[in-house]
């Protein structure tokens, strides 16, 4: 069998048509199939349409309200734009919300948008990218399960707890970065246990506390935190930021309520909208155009930026199509045609 090419527009029809046989409504559905059609799109594998099936694991168990319709709260004369997802999934209600933000952010040159009660199992890089199309700089951040062990700890306690933030780039790709404050994102142990392959030495612990490399027993086990004790603080930062500070679920909480990591994590989001022309105001110079110069100084010297790759994966799949192999196909097709029961 060969693989099959698709435009991103026949993609993101196939998952959400996946995500509405499977009984959500079109809010969510279409929420989810745009996420996970980017994170294929930006060659994103461990973001993309692997993400499928742990969405479907997780609305078959009852942990997610697919039919949810997110109810946007502003506190009148706040910065605060309060989204209670209905126990759906986070995308849907960050896209409803998104407008008040933007709109907020430009008026008193900040604004947060917290969002409760959903679930959160993709990048946030899209997240990111959405506030800096409104010329506005952005953070956003949420807990998981407990699936990382503190720095000299050896047990779960943390989540993969993600970080993103962008900056808005006027004649450019906005400057972007998202990473899980763990080694890495649990779903690339998943994809190395899948292919077989070891992991990188310093990534996990087994469940007795010491180190390995065999993805079967970092998933029992733990993962670690990036760079040592600085990603551990950034970790529990977000555990305070995101989770304790907006009335939500910590990671160990998040487990204790799922009694699984094979499904998606419910849990709060936490995104913060900046102003950079309300910041600057009164200074000297343009606040773009000195980030320009910045990021010229960095390229100038043969660095590359963050999510240039992916800027232009994204630019080869439209030109060329997202190419998914055999099975790959042959998984989409099993999920359109089974639903909740291929789960």
């Amino acid at each position: 069998m060969t693989s099959t090419t698709l435009s991103i527009q026949d993609l993101g029809q196939r998952i959400e048509a996946i995500f509405t046989r499977s009984g959500m409504n079109g809010p969510q559905a279409g929420a989810m199939a745009r996420v996970l059609t980017a994170g294929e799109r930006d060659h994103c594998k461990s973001h993309g349409i692997y993400r499928i099936e742990g969405t479907l694991r997780t609305v078959k168990a009852g942990k997610v309200n697919p039919v949810a319709v997110p109810v946007v709260t502003p506190d009148d004369g706040t910065a605060l734009v309060r989204v209670d997802a209905q126990g759906g999934f986070a995308n849907a209600a960050f896209e409803l919300a998104l407008p008040e933000l933007a709109a907020r952010a430009k008026k008193l040159g900040l604004a947060a948008m917290v969002i409760n009660d959903c679930t959160h199992l993709a990048a946030l890089w899209p997240e990111v990218e959405a506030v800096a199309a409104h010329g506005l700089a952005a953070m956003v951040m949420c807990p998981s399960y407990a699936t990382v062990a503190p720095t000299g700890g050896k047990d779960p306690l943390l989540g993969t707890n993600p970080f993103a933030f962008g900056w808005p780039r006027p004649d450019s790709d906005p400057y972007v970065f998202d990473f899980a404050t763990s080694v890495a994102a649990r779903g690339e142990v998943e994809l190395h246990r899948r292919a077989g392959k070891q992991l990188p030495e310093g990534w996990a612990l087994d469940k007795d506390g010491h180190p390995t490399t065999d993805p079967e027993a970092a998933l029992a086990g733990a993962m670690l935190p990036f760079g040592g004790h600085k990603g551990s603080a950034i970790s529990t930062m977000i555990e305070l930021l995101a989770g304790i500070m907006i009335g939500d679920l910590t990671s160990p909480e998040v487990l204790d309520y799922l009694g699984s990591t094979t499904l998606a994590p419910r849990h709060g989001e936490l995104i913060l909208a900046f102003s950079p022309e309300a910041f600057a105001r009164g200074r000297a110079g343009d606040p773009f155009a000195r980030a320009e110069m910045l990021f010229g100084a960095i390229t100038g010297q043969g660095a590359r930026l963050p999510s240039q790759r992916r800027f232009r994966a994204r630019a080869e799949s439209a030109a060329a199509g997202i190419t998914l192999s055999a099975d790959e196909i042959a998984q989409l097709e099993r999920f359109q045609t089974l639903g909740l029961d291929a789960v």
